[in-house]
């Protein structure tokens, strides 16, 4: 299986912005000092404050997997006191591993799998700036 991308959507709740921003940058922090396979993990603010979505990519499943071992703890305070309605959307071809993890995690999903674009595959976002992971080969 190639990499994998998702977006996850979430509502702030009201009065919880600044909290949320803390949680956000917490999860940030932790996903650059601890990831290996992630190659994308940007947060976007509706105007209003009231809506995020994440937009992330990693090598492949395993990347998932590790990213979420990584920020359990953090993401768990980010939904206990800070956000609502988890909605993520899968776009990579679907494995066993991952739809067991989401399930696990009670968060709703779609999948998507790729169907035509400019290039005949998908096109993998560019690495988090790490100084000790080397690129491999396509």
């Amino acid at each position: 299986m190639g990499h994998l991308e998702l977006s996850a959507h979430m509502t702030v709740r009201p009065g919880c912005l600044e909290g949320f921003k803390k949680q956000a940058a917490e999860c940030i922090r932790i996903t650059k000092e601890k990831d290996t396979r992630t190659l994308r993990y940007d947060w976007f603010l509706s105007s209003d404050g009231s809506e995020c979505e994440v937009r992330e990519a990693y090598t492949g499943p395993e990347g998932l997997i590790e990213h979420n071992t990584h920020i359990l703890e953090a993401r768990t305070k980010l939904f206990k006191d800070y956000a609502d309605n988890h909605f993520m959307s899968v776009y990579g071809e679907p494995s066993q591993p991952l739809l067991d993890l989401l399930t696990a995690h009670a968060v709703g999903f779609k999948w998507f799998c790729f169907l035509e674009g400019l290039d005949p595959s998908p096109v993998i976002p560019s690495r988090i700036p790490r100084n000790d992971l080397v690129e491999s080969p396509a």
